[in-house]
């Protein structure tokens, strides 16, 4: 397959955008999998360091096919740095460490309460978000889905609740991120790819700087473990991006979403078929309460569609909230306003 062939087409996705949703299902839902193998060699910083600059080579192709640019000026670069860290070096380093305690099914349960934490902030961040009482709803549900997922009628303590809360911490930082980043880089006249493989970069960056100071090279190299770190960023980072960008140009930002709802399912299995790991019965049960919950708050009332009468500043809202979803996607998961996040 050449790099052209890799890039979003409309004609193509309007037919095939079904096989892109599974696939990019099964790329995000894999990705804790790939970190449970991953940590067989490396440490979660490595594995961060080697995912985000694999994704950023695979992004800095395509700009080079499709012959974009980077973004430009300090401000711009100021920003994405910011972004870097939080939709990247914090959440993905943290995943790693709660999966050196948790399963990755688990980690993968918790990662679906970023849209919940993603809600809250933009309700501080954002001045156009406002807290409705289906969203309102939808935050208490799923934040009752946390701790179920938890267990806390049974006490909390130990490993397993560090690495829960190492994995809500990750959700945590997506949710802080995607708003900061809808705030400070949506609509700045980049296109969305060229701030993700900035993005991307600036995380290469800022990882190549400090993990060499805060671990160790590894004393033993597995195989596996380098494949599935490989996997991680070529898949998981780099073509997953470009999975949601055909998906939105195909069908919209609303269907794309849709795919973080499938994503612990395909964690749980994966974690459970292919690890042999346990969950107990409040874990599934809490994972589908969390997900509720997620789909209230990011529910949106259905306005009547008035022809011919503001025709045009409807079509640039439907684009720059398609923007939005397609900047957002291939590091950290994409949505509207971060509603929509991946591992």
């Amino acid at each position: 397959m050449t790099p052209a062939e890799l890039l979003p087409q409309r004609t193509a996705t309007r037919t095939g955008w079904r096989l892109q949703y599974l696939t990019l299902a099964l790329i995000w839902g894999m990705s804790f999998l790939f970190i449970k193998e991953g940590l067989r060699t490396f440490v979660p910083m490595q594995i961060t360091l080697g995912r985000v600059a694999i994704g950023a080579a695979v992004l800095a192709a395509v700009l080079l096919v499709r012959r974009e640019r980077l973004p430009r000026g300090h401000r711009a670069w100021a920003h994405l740095s910011v972004a870097a860290v939080l939709n990247n070096v914090m959440p993905f380093s943290l995943f790693g460490y709660a999966e050196q305690r948790i399963p990755s099914g688990l980690a993968g349960i918790c990662n679906a309460s970023a849209p919940l934490f993603a809600a809250v902030v933009a309700l501080v961040m954002l001045p156009d978000e406002r807290l409705s009482p289906r969203r309102a709803a939808g935050l208490m549900t799923g934040f009752v889905g946390v701790f179920v997922v938890l267990g806390a009628w049974v006490g909390l303590s130990g490993d397993d609740l560090t690495g829960a809360l190492m994995a809500l911490g990750g959700g945590l930082c997506y949710g802080i991120g995607f708003p900061y980043t809808r705030r400070f880089l949506t609509g700045t006249g980049f296109s969305s790819l060229s701030l993700a493989a900035g993005q991307l970069l600036c995380g290469t960056v800022v990882l190549v700087a400090i993990t060499p100071v805060l671990t160790s090279a590894p004393t033993r190299w597995s195989a596996t473990a380098v494949f599935c770190v490989v996997l991680l960023g070529a898949l998981g980072t780099g073509l997953a991006y470009l999975l949601n960008y055909g998906i939105i140009s195909a069908v919209g930002a609303t269907i794309a979403t849709t795919v973080g709802y499938v994503l612990p399912l395909v964690s749980v299995l994966a974690g459970f078929l292919i690890l042999g790991e346990r969950l107990t019965w409040n874990e599934p049960v809490g994972a589908a309460i969390v997900v509720a919950g997620a789909a209230l708050t990011q529910a949106r009332p259905r306005t009547p569609r008035i022809p011919h009468v503001g025709s045009r500043a409807a079509s640039a809202a439907a684009a720059r909230g398609n923007h939005e979803m397609v900047l957002h996607a291939g590091h950290s998961g994409g949505g509207d306003g971060g509603r929509h996040l991946m591992p």
